[in-house]
C-alpha cells in the first residue's frame, strides 16, 4: 500500500448559514454540496454560492449526468437540478446510517458510515447489487478512472483511500493533517478529488495521485 499525507490545494468557505457540509458532487460546473436543509451549488472558479435548493441533504450527493442524487435520512432522492423537485426517491440500503453517494457504471455506490461497507445499488428500485467491504468507516465516496476512493473519518484521523474493488484492499492512502475531516468525497474527473469538511464548513480540494 502507498501511504502518503494529502496535498490541500484549496479551500472554500465557511460559507453563510452553512453549519456543516455533508456530501458533494461536480456537475462539470459546480459543484453541489448538502448542508442539512439544502443542496448548494458552489461556483469552484471564485468561491462563491451560485444558488441553491431547499431540500433535505443530511449526507452524500451525487450527479449522473443529468439528475442530483441526495440522501435524505433513510432515503435516496432524485433531484431536478434545474427546477429543484425531487422527482423520485428509493430507500438508503443503510437505513439511515448512509453516508457517501457517487454515480458510476450507471449505478448508485452508497457508503454505509459504521457499516464500513460500500454497497452498489440499483438507481430505480434500491436494490442491493453488491458490497464492498472496508475496515474503516465510510464517509465520501468516488469513482475516476475506474478507481474506487473513498473518505474516512473516525475521532480526530481522517483520510482518503483507494480500494480495490473486487477485495476491498487498501490499494493508496492519503492521510489529512489532523484535525482536518473528510465527510464527502468527489472527483473532478481529472486530478483533483473535492472534500467536504464536516463541521468545519468547509469544501476542500487534494491532489489526487497519479
Amino acid at each position: 500500500m502507498k501511504q502518503s499525507q494529502a496535498e490541500i490545494l484549496r479551500e472554500y468557505g465557511p460559507f453563510p448559514d452553512v453549519d456543516e457540509v455533508h456530501g458533494l458532487t461536480f456537475d462539470g460546473e459546480h459543484v453541489w454540496f448538502a448542508s442539512g436543509d439544502r443542496l448548494n451549488a458552489l461556483d469552484p472558479a471564485n468561491g462563491k454560492i451560485v444558488r441553491a435548493i431547499d431540500v433535505a441533504a443530511h449526507a452524500g450527493t451525487a450527479f449522473d449526468g443529468q439528475h442530483l442524487f441526495q440522501i435524505a435520512e433513510d432515503r435516496i432522492q432524485k433531484i431536478d437540478p434545474a427546477t429543484g423537485d425531487v422527482l423520485s426517491s428509493i430507500p438508503a440500503p443503510g437505513g439511515g446510517g448512509d453516508s457517501g453517494l457517487a454515480w458510476a457504471e450507471g449505478t448508485l455506490w452508497v457508503g454505509q458510515h459504521r457499516g464500513s461497507r460500500i454497497h452498489q445499488v440499483d438507481p430505480q428500485t434500491g436494490a442491493v447489487l453488491r458490497t464492498i467491504e472496508s475496515n474503516r468507516f465510510v464517509t465520501g465516496v468516488t469513482w475516476v478512472d475506474g478507481e474506487l476512493w473513498h473518505a474516512t473519518w473516525d475521532g480526530d484521523g481522517s483520510d482518503v483511500r483507494r480500494l480495490d474493488p473486487e477485495t476491498g484492499a487498501v490499494l493508496q492512502k492519503l492521510d489529512m493533517p489532523p484535525g482536518v475531516g473528510v465527510s464527502g468525497l468527489e472527483s473532478d474527473g481529472g486530478d483533483q478529488l473535492f472534500c467536504g469538511g464536516g463541521n468545519s464548513g468547509k469544501v476542500r480540494v487534494i491532489r489526487r495521485p497519479a
